[in-house]
C-alpha cells in the first residue's frame, strides 16, 4: 500500500513540475509577445511618413533618386512613399502634390517644375505644416525648406565648355531638351549658351524638346537633321534625350560625324560611350539627391537647423574616362 502511495506522490510531484516549468515557459513567451507589440506600436507612433513626387515614376535617374531616399528612410526609420505620373506631366505631377497635403502627410520631397505653377502648392503645404524640400529642380522664390541637387545652370555652362573643347570651338549644334516649361531644362539650355556664346565657331541652330521620352529625343533629333543638314554636334539636357540622339545616330551611320554630350549615366549612355557614339555626358548624384533630401527633412523635423541650399557633385564624363572615372550614383 505505501508503495502505491509513494508512486502516486512521485507522479503527482512530476506532474506539478512539469505544469509549473509550462506556465513559466508560456508567461515568458506572452511577455515576449507584449513587447513585439509594445515596439512595433511605438516604432507606428514615432515613424514619418515622407512622399517622393518624382518627374517620372520608371524613369532610372528616378529610380536612383528613390533608391537614395529609401535608404535614408530605413537610416532614420522613417517610410518613404515613392510616387510620380508614368510619363512626365506638369498637371499630373501638381495634383499628386495636391493630393499628398489633403492626405496630410509629414513631409513632401519634390521638383519645383516650374516656379510659377508650383510656388502655390508649396506654399500651401508649408501654410499647413507639411514641410517641403525640392530635389532636382528648384522653386527658390517659394517657402519650401530647402533645395537639395544639380545647380542646373552650371551644368549646362559645364557642358558648353566640354562642347567647345571636343569640337574644336567649331559646330553646329542642335538641342534636344527635355521640356520648354521645366525650369531646370530651361536652365541646362541657359548655361550652355551662355558657355558658347563668345565663340563665333559655334551655333545653335534649333530647339526641340522630347518631353523627356527617348522615342520623341530620336523623333526631334531626325527632325533637326532633316532641316539642318549640316548639323554636327547634338547636346540633350536629360538622361533619355542623349539616348534618343544617339539612336538616330547610329541610324544613319554618322558615329564618326557627329559628337553628343548627353546627360547623367545610365547604362545605357555608357554603354554607347564605350562605343564611341556619345562622346561625353554631364554627371549627376541622384542616389546622393535622394538620401541627402531625407537626411534634411528628418533634421528639419527634430527642430534642427538645415541651409536652404544643397548643390551636389556635378561634373563631365568624357569617353576616355570611363574606364577610370568615378560614375557612380
Amino acid at each position: 500500500m505505501n508503495h502505491y502511495r509513494n508512486v502516486f506522490y512521485a507522479i503527482g510531484i512530476s506532474a506539478f513540475t512539469i505544469s509549473f516549468f509550462f506556465t513559466l515557459f508560456f508567461a515568458y513567451k506572452a511577455m515576449q509577445f507584449d513587447q513585439i507589440i509594445e515596439k512595433k506600436t511605438k516604432a507606428k507612433k514615432t515613424n514619418a511618413h515622407y512622399v517622393l513626387i518624382s518627374e517620372e515614376l520608371n524613369n532610372e535617374y528616378w529610380r536612383l533618386v528613390e533608391k537614395g531616399a529609401k535608404a535614408a528612410g530605413r537610416r532614420y526609420h522613417v517610410s518613404i512613399e515613392y510616387n510620380g505620373p508614368l510619363q512626365s506631366n506638369l498637371s499630373e505631377h501638381m495634383k499628386l502634390i495636391d493630393m499628398a497635403i489633403s492626405s496630410k502627410v509629414d513631409g513632401i520631397i519634390t521638383q519645383g517644375l516650374s516656379e510659377e505653377k508650383f510656388t502655390p502648392l508649396i506654399n500651401k503645404a508649408m501654410k499647413k505644416g507639411i514641410p517641403v524640400i525640392t530635389v532636382d529642380t528648384d522653386a527658390a522664390k517659394s517657402k519650401r525648406v530647402s533645395y537639395v541637387g544639380t545647380d542646373n545652370y552650371r551644368s549646362g555652362y559645364l557642358a558648353g565648355k566640354a562642347l567647345i573643347a571636343g569640337t574644336n570651338g567649331k559646330a553646329v549644334v542642335g538641342i534636344i531638351t527635355g521640356s520648354f516649361e521645366a525650369s531646370h531644362q530651361k536652365l541646362r539650355v541657359e548655361g550652355f549658351k551662355d558657355a558658347i556664346k563668345n565663340k563665333p565657331g559655334i551655333k545653335v541652330v534649333d530647339i526641340k524638346a522630347s518631353n523627356i521620352t527617348k522615342v520623341q529625343a530620336a523623333e526631334k533629333a531626325n527632325e533637326i537633321l532633316s532641316e539642318h543638314p549640316d548639323v554636327n554636334a547634338f547636346y540633350g539636357t536629360s538622361a533619355l534625350d542623349g539616348l534618343g540622339i544617339a539612336q538616330v545616330i547610329k541610324r544613319q551611320g554618322h558615329e564618326k560625324k557627329i559628337y553628343i554630350i548627353s546627360f547623367d549615366t545610365l547604362p545605357e549612355t555608357l554603354q554607347l560611350m564605350k562605343q564611341g557614339i556619345i562622346q561625353a555626358t554631364v554627371v549627376q548624384k541622384p542616389y546622393k539627391i535622394g538620401y541627402e533630401s531625407v537626411k534634411l527633412m528628418h533634421e528639419f523635423k527634430k527642430g534642427r537647423h538645415i541651409p536652404s541650399t544643397i548643390h551636389t557633385d556635378t561634373g563631365i564624363l568624357y569617353q576616355k574616362d570611363i574606364a577610370k572615372g568615378d560614375v557612380s550614383p
